[in-house]
């Protein structure tokens, strides 16, 4: 299958799945006295409501619309009911089809400057991933296993041994991994090392699963509950950062509240990760 191929699939998967979820009732249309064969707004209900001819929105909903405006992407989001994210997304998915060869499709890795790194490093009592040196302990297990680059969701449902007595709310935090990796798989047109990720996840049935809910979401800030290895339960609040110079960078940083267990385990845990930076063997 070509990349074309690829991203018209997911445009059509999104929309059929955002259109079955939006009942008649919903945007004023009143139920008729026969019995409905399609689950949420028929196609030309979607069209009217849209502003678009039912053979526009078809083609639309096929990924067959390269070109369309944002004018007409936001309308049809305001019929189907999608969120800013959601919206956001099928713009992002538009956008790759209207970008023309794979070659400049092709997403660069961005570099993570020096400044930033030292900043990273100089906030000794925050794990921050990207990473610091208290980052890399809280997140040791997935440091150990050996796998580059390091990624939340391949750990999440790869090790669900360890990832299951790590996290406290397995089931959200999958759910939420897992939604917003496909909003980066969205916004990323064509990365390969994305999609070879998003192959190799798709062999684990817990993750499919939720893959195929076409679910898209942002990681901003909220609470998550951990059981870590060394230091045991703590809960943090999570903020997702990111540098104004490196749109393309994420710092995800976790803080517990100040004078609570969380914070004592924290304080442990930053001098075992002090501690184990102290006897790490140099390399030259």
């Amino acid at each position: 299958m070509s990349q074309e191929q690829e991203v018209r699939g997911r445009i059509r998967d999104f929309m059929i799945s955002r259109r079955e979820r939006v009942a008649p009732g919903d945007v004023g249309i009143q139920p008729g006295s026969g019995r409905r064969r399609v689950k949420g707004l028929r196609r030309e209900e979607a069209a009217m409501l849209a502003g678009v001819s039912v053979e526009y929105y078809t083609r639309f909903e096929r990924g067959d619309a390269v070109g369309a405006s944002d004018s007409v992407i936001n309308a049809i989001s305001r019929v189907l009911r999608l969120s800013d994210i959601e919206r956001e997304h099928l713009h992002c998915l538009y956008a790759t089809l209207a970008a023309g060869s794979k070659a400049e499709q092709v997403r660069t890795v961005t570099e993570i400057r020096t400044g930033v790194r030292r900043l990273l490093e100089s906030m000794e009592n925050i794990p921050a991933f990207a990473a610091n040196t208290l980052g890399r302990a809280f997140y040791v297990q997935m440091y150990d296993d050996g796998r580059t680059p390091v990624n939340h969701t391949w750990f999440q449902f790869m090790r669900q041994q360890q990832s299951r007595a790590f996290w406290v709310d397995w089931d959200v935090i999958a759910d939420n991994g897992v939604h917003i990796l496909r909003a980066e798989v969205g916004a990323a047109k064509d990365d390969p090392a994305l999609n070879a990720l998003v192959a190799e996840l798709l062999q684990v049935h817990e993750f499919r699963t939720r893959w195929e809910s076409q679910n898209v979401r942002r990681h901003t800030t909220g609470l998550k509950r951990v059981n870590h290895p060394i230091v045991g339960r703590m809960d943090l609040t999570y903020e997702n950062l990111h540098p104004a110079a490196d749109s393309d960078i994420t710092i995800l940083t976790f803080s517990p509240e100040p004078g609570t267990p969380s914070d004592d385990a924290m304080r442990l845990l930053n001098l075992w990760a002090r501690d184990e930076a102290r006897t790490a063997p140099r390399t030259t």
